[in-house]
């Protein structure tokens, strides 16, 4: 969220914990603000899920009519010790079409799962070559905002195919 801040884009944060939230949006600046998982979801055409694997299922069961439409960019990784049998089943059936499984109606992509947030904060925006970030998803449009929200934040995006070949970078 910081790095899209930095290129302009208005960000709004939101965790479990609110007080988290408003801290990072304060330490951010005047784009960046902080709002219940609700108020997140209204406020962005882009919404970018950043949780633990294993909590998908709630996502879509809760916030699932909320999130028709939107774009969603998930980064999750399903571990089988903290995320449980889920995990089993992105390993079988590939972690885009599960994830989509559970938050069908978006217009969602994979994105940012490859590396961990430390070293996408310190290889942002890097001197070329930039590090490349794998995208996958099944709605063109969606694909191109993904596209350009990872260049805007100093990758270099690589399109690998449809929700189906996000199996091939999860971990």
């Amino acid at each position: 969220g910081g790095l899209w801040v930095k290129a302009g884009h208005p960000v709004m944060f939101s965790a479990k914990n609110i007080d988290e939230a408003r801290e990072v949006a304060t330490r951010l600046g005047s784009l960046a603000r902080a709002g219940t998982v609700e108020e997140a979801i209204a406020f962005g055409d882009v919404v970018f899920l950043a949780v633990p694997y294993g909590a998908m299922e709630a996502i879509g069961r809760d916030h699932g009519a909320a999130l028709k439409g939107k774009i969603v960019l998930d980064c999750g990784n399903a571990v089988s010790g903290r995320d449980g049998a889920i995990a089993d089943v992105a390993d079988r059936e590939g972690i885009g079409l599960t994830s989509q499984k559970f938050l069908p109606g978006t217009r969602l992509v994979r994105v940012f799962n490859t590396i961990g947030y430390t070293i996408i904060a310190s290889e942002a925006g890097r001197p070329d070559p930039k590090l490349p970030i794998p995208i996958a998803g099944d709605d063109a449009d969606a694909v191109k905002v993904a596209a350009s929200l990872v260049q805007e934040a100093g990758f270099e995006p690589v399109v690998a195919g449809g929700l189906a070949e996000a199996r091939r970078f999860q971990r």
